[in-house]
């Protein structure tokens, strides 16, 4: 694709809610396609519970990417403590020395998405150094589907380490990565 005109913000709080339809627009589009074939029940979920619920967590941030005004990707995350499920889960599924390192008090990078027709023009690379840049955590953690992904592929080039190999979240049948990085470590804070 030709070099494409795009904007990376993050979004203020007091703006977060407004966009949430076009959040899950783009978390519809991106997520459709294999591996993942998310269908509408997914989707719902997340705009309804998933993202409602995260936007009121501690240290919540939203990036989004626009071209042309419209939002053609997003990534959020939050501090993640212990006693949330997701952190909860992930302490069952590694060592107790490596959950002690890593979990609590760091940030979760939740989601990273963009809309098919825009992939693979530096949008999702623009979001996730958006994201974490300037954050006060000393490590960030994030779920990927253990598949050959694009956004797979960004996190190694990014300097991500897998942390966790074969998760199965209670519900899913899919099989997950946990992938961690040390934020003192790459001059990202």
């Amino acid at each position: 694709m030709n070099e494409l005109a795009f904007d990376v913000v993050h979004v203020p709080a007091g703006e977060v809610t407004a966009l949430a339809g076009d959040v899950a627009a783009v978390y519809r589009a991106a997520f459709a396609e294999p591996p993942y074939r998310y269908g509408q029940t997914q989707v719902r979920e997340f705009q309804q519970e998933v993202f409602a619920r995260h936007v009121g967590r501690e240290g919540f941030r939203l990036v989004v990417a626009r071209v042309a005004g419209r939002v053609v990707g997003f990534a959020y995350g939050y501090t993640g403590q212990r006693g949330q499920w997701w952190t909860d889960v992930v302490a069952h599924a590694m060592p107790e020395a490596v959950a002690r390192q890593w979990l609590g008090g760091h940030f979760e990078f939740v989601e990273l998405a963009v809309a098919p027709e825009f992939q693979r023009c530096g949008i999702g690379t623009a979001l996730h150094d958006a994201l974490l840049q300037g954050l006060p955590h000393p490590r960030a953690l994030l779920t990927a589907l253990d598949a050959p992904t694009p956004a797979l592929r960004l996190y190694g080039r990014k300097g991500w380490r897998v942390l966790v190999r074969g998760l199965k979240f209670p519900g899913s049948d899919s099989t997950y990565l946990i992938l961690g990085l040390d934020l003192t470590q790459r001059g990202i804070r």
